[in-house]
C-alpha cells in the first residue's frame, strides 16, 4: 500500500499587526506622559510617611537654597486667582503697575525669585528663557522683606478676616 504524503505548511506568522499595536501603544504613552516642570533651584525632598496630601490650590511654596555662595529664596503660589490677586496687592504696596496680560501670564508661571520691581521682566520672558535667567531671589533682608509681604498677602487671600494686619 502506498503512503500518502502530507503537504507541510510554512510556520511563519505575519507580525505586521503586532508591530502596529506596539507602535500605537508607544505613541499613546509618549503623548499622554507629562513633562517635568522645570524648577528654579533643585530641591531634594526627604522621604515622607505623612498620610495627608497637600491641597492642590491655596498653597504657597518657599524654596530656600544657596547658589554661588549666596542665599536665594524662590516663592510660588498655587491657584490662578490667588496668584493674580496677590500680584495686584503687591503691585499696590510697591507702586508697580501690572497689566491684565501680565497678571494672566503671572497666574500661569511657576516659582520666581526676583524683587517685585523686576518681576515684570520675568513675566515678559518665555518659559524656557525664564528658567535659564539668573534670578537673585526674593528680597528677605530687614530693610526690604518682600518675602514677608508675599506671605502676608497670600494669607490675606486665604483668610479674609486678616485685613487689619495687611498694611
Amino acid at each position: 500500500m502506498a503512503k500518502i504524503k502530507m503537504k507541510k505548511k510554512a510556520t511563519s506568522t505575519d507580525m505586521t499587526a503586532m508591530c502596529d499595536v506596539a507602535f500605537l501603544l508607544l505613541t499613546f504613552f509618549i503623548l499622554t506622559a507629562t513633562a517635568k516642570v522645570p524648577e528654579a533651584m533643585p530641591v531634594d525632598t526627604p522621604a515622607s510617611t505623612v498620610q495627608t496630601k497637600l491641597p492642590e490650590s491655596d498653597l504657597a511654596t518657599v524654596i530656600i537654597g544657596k547658589e554661588d555662595g549666596k542665599n536665594k529664596v524662590f516663592f510660588d503660589l498655587k491657584g490662578k486667582d490667588v496668584r493674580k490677586r496677590a500680584l495686584e496687592l503687591m503691585g499696590e504696596k510697591y507702586n508697580v503697575q501690572f497689566s491684565e496680560e501680565d497678571k494672566t501670564k503671572f497666574s500661569l508661571m511657576t516659582d520666581f525669585g526676583v524683587p517685585i520691581q523686576n518681576l515684570k521682566q520675568i513675566i515678559d520672558m518665555k518659559a524656557a528663557d525664564r528658567v535659564k535667567a539668573k534670578q537673585p531671589g526674593v528680597p528677605m533682608d530687614s530693610l526690604d522683606n518682600q518675602l514677608k509681604e508675599w506671605v502676608k498677602r497670600k494669607r490675606f487671600l486665604i483668610n479674609k478676616n486678616t485685613v487689619k494686619w495687611l498694611n
